[in-house]
């Protein structure tokens, strides 16, 4: 997570640069540290520097860094005559490197050459079975041709020894949702809510699973998730409040004709919906008669 310091301190470095004021190096070096997508300037900037020999050889080692920067700068834009001169230069000084061999393979993909990419990079997986960017480019692969099931057998078989990587976790829960393999998305939130129980998008996503499933059981849990999401987020997220009005009155309607003990209280669909209407009045008053027609027609008796 980038900070407000450090992305005032990227703006000012990068209005500098792209208006001569020097500081490329400096300015490629921050978008690195920093993790952040700059593709157009970090290629242009990049180039500046490689194309002339004085700042070139002024770099030291670092030199091979830059052109790995570059490489995959030119692929995000498609540039794929400059990425392959770049790998080109770091094959020559690096002819064994696993590294620049990952990004031989990134170039095959960029050239939509799935086979050629895949087989590249199982290669390289067997002399170092525990490369995570390995196996993730491999998902890449399949999710870019459309080949799910494949990109589910290798995210499982990445997360048996990748356990903690929770963005993987998450990556195999979005796949199941999309193919409506519910069950097996409701697994994979009840992982990531074990491992980082603070975090309200998991709670929300699991609540939103349950829902779907449906069924008194997995609707009451649901509500518990989605009133989880409010109390994380201090009240403020309104899909929350939603899914708790939803699931107040699905239960209603799921428990009628059951003893009075048996049914739910509707006093936090109550709060609920106060709290949505108060949200409502102060961002989108435009739009509160459409929300309180919608709330009443949810209304539990």
């Amino acid at each position: 997570m980038v900070t407000k310091t450090e992305e005032t301190q990227l703006n000012r470095l990068e209005n500098q640069v792209d208006n001569g004021g020097g500081g490329a190096w400096e300015y490629l070096c921050l978008v690195k540290k920093l993790k952040v997508r700059r593709p157009d300037k970090v290629l242009r900037h990049g180039l500046s520097i490689l194309n002339d020999p004085k700042k070139r050889s002024a770099l030291g080692p670092d030199v091979w860094t830059l052109y790995e920067q570059v490489s995959i700068a030119a692929m995000d834009c498609q540039c794929l005559d400059v990425a392959k001169d770049c790998i080109k230069v770091l094959q020559k000084q690096f002819p064994e490197s696993k590294r620049v061999g990952r990004l031989e393979g990134i170039l095959l993909e960029a050239k939509g050459l799935w086979a050629e990419a895949e087989k590249a990079y199982s290669s390289l997986l067997e002399d170092n079975p525990l490369d995570p960017v390995l196996h993730k480019r491999r998902v890449a692969i399949a999710k870019a041709q459309g080949n799910f099931p494949t990109a589910i057998e290798w995210l499982n078989k990445y997360l048996e020894t990748f356990m903690a990587d929770h963005d993987a976790w998450r990556e195999l829960a979005e796949i199941y949702v999309s193919l409506q393999m519910y069950k097996q998305a409701a697994f994979c939130y009840e992982e990531l809510i074990l491992s980082q129980p603070t975090v309200p998008l998991y709670h929300l996503a699991y609540a939103d699973v349950l829902y779907t499933l449906g069924g008194v059981d997995n609707i009451l849990l649901a509500k518990k998730y989605y009133a989880s999401t409010i109390d994380l987020t201090g009240g403020k997220n309104t899909k929350a409040l939603f899914g708790i009005c939803l699931c107040s009155s699905a239960i209603a309607q799921l428990t009628k004709g059951r003893n009075k003990e048996d049914k739910e209280s509707p006093e936090l669909q109550s709060l609920a919906a106060a709290a949505l209407e108060k949200d409502y009045k102060q961002r989108a008053p435009a739009k509160l008669l459409l929300l309180t027609s919608a709330l009443k027609s949810l209304k539990t008796s």
